[in-house]
């Protein structure tokens, strides 16, 4: 996969799309609140090639790191331009992360300078990002990495350069003002300095684009490598025809740029076919729930792309709040990612979001694999097909259920994890050699399609029988009464394992014994006396990530009682542990004494 004779560049050849789908008449559509709205015309308003020269300036070269902890604002998406016209490598952590955690991959990057912005709003929330990242770098300097320079961004502090590209919040605010370090410099300060062109550099389509952190097993991150050609080229094309996009479609993604999802199909994917798309800061759910649906009535988006737990969530507020504040008479193809979903939200999403007359993509992919890998359209997404393995590594045909991992590689693979090769090739070729191990378990029905079961550390193993959460989860969530459930397993003195299930309840809702029946008489209809929950936990809200996904580590030690947690630096609202021990069932076995 190694070329070193044809250079390529990454801006450029975003620039190069654009330009072929005379993107001066595109837009970027950055929402910020419902009250206000703004179109951008993207190369124009943002200066793509004038900031490069200002991160040149700060000392970067080819193959330095650049840390980025921004919200989704549009500074974000020309900093990571700006970083791949002169060779260097963009490392976004997601804007939630603690300056704990933003100071662990600064140093594990060694990232030269840091790009930041004063602050964020998130939903009625406001968050100082500054003084998180003066924290970080203050750490960063306790762990002997020194950071040479900081970029700040005005997003909300007062704007004293009118023409400065910055868009100021609008929202009502207290006075917000941040001081600058010696090493920080104002970003349309820098800017107005530099009218001029920075010269791009070229580099190998073996060299790095980005670096991207991702949770690994172990509780130290892994840098994820991504290199410029094959990444670029991979999101390209599963952005084209896995959401058949054409000239003046509007494209809509809900993901942040600081997870994977962000830098293929909110970014890379959508500016290398020119697309129109919309660049969406905030939450779904203010100032109201209904904000997703006015955005794609006001934009005329046709391609919506968002995840299953924003989907739960939504469905949870009714089918009134889509159906009497919007339309969608615009949308064409409804996409899922980053979870399995389940049927009951599917259904939902078909029919109430799309009216039922939407094709829905679900996606599998990784922050490994760089972009789509498996979709529900056959031709769709340049791979081989993936492969189930069983315990023994053997590939096994037909309807089976088992290990997910593909033989070949593809384009936008990652290349290494940062700094440890080693843990690379261990993590991923060394338990089954000859494939790439997802980690996730799948299952193929007997129409050969794949379905993905969850992670293969998810699975349950009881009395002999191997359950999948994703099976158990989607038979607990039929219930009406249930917005959201999570499957782990918990030690048994007879079983090995048994099977531990939390739920949520919908609005109007109260949790009795009677549903404690009705749950596990739903899970033997749907699989089999055998999976009947040994316990079901109703509790107020399950532990999520910054993301939103679950996190089922946590799940695990609240059903063996054990609140020796480890790391939580991705857990979005750490209340949330006590809440779980608290509404411990009296029933529940206190399988591990309490530490």
């Amino acid at each position: 996969m190694s070329n070193t004779t044809n250079k390529v560049n990454g801006k450029l050849l975003c620039d190069t799309a654009t330009g072929a789908y005379n993107l001066p008449k595109r837009e970027k559509f950055f929402n910020v609140f419902s009250v206000s709205f703004f179109s951008i015309l993207l190369f124009d308003c943002l200066r793509a090639v004038w900031y490069p020269c200002v991160v040149f300036v700060a000392g970067v070269k080819k193959g330095d790191r650049v840390a980025l902890y921004m919200p989704m604002i549009p500074e974000l998406v020309v900093t990571m331009l700006a970083c791949a016209r002169i060779g260097a490598m963009h490392s976004i952590v997601f804007a939630g992360f603690s300056s704990d955690a933003f100071a662990e991959r600064v140093v594990d990057a060694r990232a030269k300078i840091v790009v930041t912005c004063d602050g964020v709003w998130r939903g009625n929330k406001l968050i100082n990002l500054k003084k998180i990242v003066d924290e970080a770098i203050e750490k960063a300097s306790l762990m002997e990495h020194e950071v040479e320079s900081c970029i700040v961004v005005r997003h909300l502090s007062p704007i004293s350069v009118s023409e400065s590209p910055s868009i100021e919040g609008k929202r009502p605010y207290a006075t917000f003002n941040v001081s600058l370090c010696p090493i920080d410099c104002w970003y349309h300060e820098e800017i107005s300095k530099h009218t001029d062109t920075c010269v791009p550099e070229w580099v190998d389509s073996e060299d790095p684009l980005f670096l991207l952190y991702t949770s690994g097993s172990t509780g130290k991150p892994k840098g994820i490598v991504h290199t410029t050609g094959g990444y670029m080229l991979f999101t390209a094309t599963t952005f084209k025809y896995v959401f058949d996009y054409h000239q003046g479609d509007v494209y809509f993604c809900t993901a942040d740029i600081g997870w994977i999802t962000g830098h293929s199909y909110v970014c890379y994917g959508p500016l290398l076919n020119g697309a129109t798309s919309v660049l969406f800061e905030g939450t779904p759910f203010y100032p109201n729930s209904s904000r997703l649906w006015q955005i794609i009535d006001k934009y005329g988006v046709t391609q919506f792309y968002t995840a299953p737990t924003a989907i739960r969530a939504l469905m949870k507020e009714g089918d009134d709040l889509v159906t009497s504040s919007s339309r969608r008479d615009t949308l064409r193809i409804l996409g899922t990612v980053g979870e399995p979903i389940n049927p009951e939200a599917w259904l939902w999403y078909h029919r109430v979001v799309g009216n039922e007359k939407c094709a829905i993509v679900d996606t599998f992919w990784q922050t490994e694999t760089g972009g789509h890998v498996i979709t529900p359209i056959p031709g769709a997404v340049p791979t081989k097909p993936a492969a189930i393995l069983d315990d023994q590594g053997r590939e096994v045909q037909g309807p089976t259920e088992g290990y997910l991992a593909f033989k070949r590689p593809w384009p936008s693979i990652m290349r290494t994890i940062f700094g440890d090769h080693e843990r690379f090739e261990t993590t991923y070729f060394k338990k089954f050699p000859g494939y790439y191990c997802t980690g996730d378990g799948g299952r193929r029905d007997a129409d050969g399609y794949i379905w993905v079961t969850g992670r293969m550390d998810d699975m349950l193993n009881v009395s002999g029988h191997l359950l999948s959460t994703a099976e158990v989860e989607s038979a607990l969530i039929e219930h009406e009464a249930i917005a959201e459930a999570a499957a782990v397993a918990a030690p048994h003195t007879v079983k090995g394992e048994c099977l531990y299930c939390f739920v949520t309840l919908k609005e109007g809702f109260e949790y009795d014994e009677s549903i404690t029946k009705q749950l596990r008489d739903k899970v033997r209809e749907r699989i089999g006396p055998f999976a009947a929950p040994d316990v079901i936990h109703a509790c107020p809200v399950l532990p999520k990530t910054r993301s939103g996904k679950i996190m089922r580590r946590i799940l695990r030690n609240v059903a063996a009682n054990n609140r020796t947690l480890g790391d939580l630096s991705t857990l979005a609202d750490e209340g949330v542990i006590e809440t779980l021990f608290a509404t411990r069932p009296a029933t529940a076995p206190s399988l591990v004494r309490v530490q």
